[in-house]
């Protein structure tokens, strides 16, 4: 009796080791969880200036919500006043020159060419009566023909000039040539497109947000120059996230466009989201893995993946862990 109850321990024990070691070979033998991490990523807007200038004002906080068009940042540019108001100068004087062309000259000046003009008929007059004296004199062969035709010169350029001082005339009435109006015209246009372009560049002293979004940085402070271009403060839209995974080729499986992923967010509470794969690209050749041995393995690629979160998550900003749980085939 005795012997028959050791032989039953005996086989109790045997199955107990066996099962031990049934249990540890499966759960050594089980496909491992393979924790694949990606981070939340959202559209970035750099708000920079066109001119350089100093800080004068921040109308928004970092972390602060904006609405497209707000205004952010007021930057003092004296440069841009003095080109204003060197423009302004030269449009004023466009614009004179431009009056002075369409309105003619002044009365005075009318006046005193309408004078001339007389001057000049009364000395052509006085040089005809001594011309045709001259003549008839000539014709009766009283004086030389030197004296005639000096006399006749003089005659001639009286006419002449009486002609002369009828154009003046002629030309202060009418005013400035048609050419010379079309001239003025466009040195006012030249001169309205500086005083344009001067207004273009002094409208960048206000920054304004060019979407919605949150204030995730600011650069400079106030009172420090910044220059043509340079970043003052950048906006994250928050309405435009996704998830960027960096993985390695043997383990895309499930990972094709349009899959649609179960995910994790730690600093969430480990809250549950859903997001569709909608874009797959392999990576540069420097995040290729290496194989470490000769035979049974080989270098692998390392793709990006973005996935685009299914509705809005409520919390998620850009940075933070998203956590992808699969087991190893």
């Amino acid at each position: 009796m005795k012997k028959n109850y050791n032989l039953l321990i005996g086989v109790c024990a045997l199955v107990a080791v066996i099962l031990i070691v049934a249990v540890a070979g499966y759960v050594a033998s089980r496909p491992k969880a393979i924790v694949i991490q990606g981070e939340a990523e959202a559209t970035e807007y750099r708000v920079s200036g066109k001119v350089p200038g100093r800080i004068e004002e921040f109308r928004a906080d970092e972390g602060q919500a904006v609405r497209k068009g707000d205004t952010l940042v007021v930057i003092d540019s004296p440069e841009i006043r003095s080109k204003l108001a060197e423009a302004n100068a030269a449009r004023a004087a466009a614009m004179a020159q431009r009056d002075k062309a369409y309105n003619g000259a002044r009365s005075e000046q009318i006046t005193g060419a309408y004078e001339m003009w007389q001057k000049a008929l009364v000395g052509q007059d006085v040089m005809r009566k001594s011309y045709e004296r001259i003549k008839k004199l000539h014709d009766e062969k009283v004086v030389s023909d030197q004296k005639y035709d000096e006399v006749k010169a003089q005659y001639d350029a009286a006419r002449a000039t009486a002609r002369a001082a009828k154009s003046q005339y002629d030309m202060a009435l009418r005013g400035a040539r048609q050419e010379d109006k079309d001239a003025a015209v466009a040195l006012v246009e030249r001169a309205n497109a500086a005083v344009d372009l001067v207004n273009s560049y002094r409208d960048e002293i206000m920054l304004t947000s060019p979407a919605d979004g949150i204030i995730a940085a600011r650069y400079p402070k106030v009172g420090e120059l910044v220059g043509q271009g340079s970043p003052i403060m950048t906006i994250q839209d928050l309405d435009d996230m996704w998830l960027t995974f960096n993985i390695r080729e043997d383990r895309l499986d499930g990972m094709r466009s349009g899959d649609h992923l179960q995910l994790t967010v730690p600093a969430l509470r480990n809250a549950s989201i859903t997001a569709t794969v909608y874009y797959v690209a392999v990576r540069e050749s420097y995040a290729t893995w290496r194989a470490t041995k000769e035979i049974g393995e080989f270098d692998t690629r390392t793709f990006e993946v973005r996935a685009r979160p299914d509705t809005k998550v409520e919390g998620l900003r850009p940075g933070m862990s998203v956590i992808l749980l699969r087991r190893e085939k």
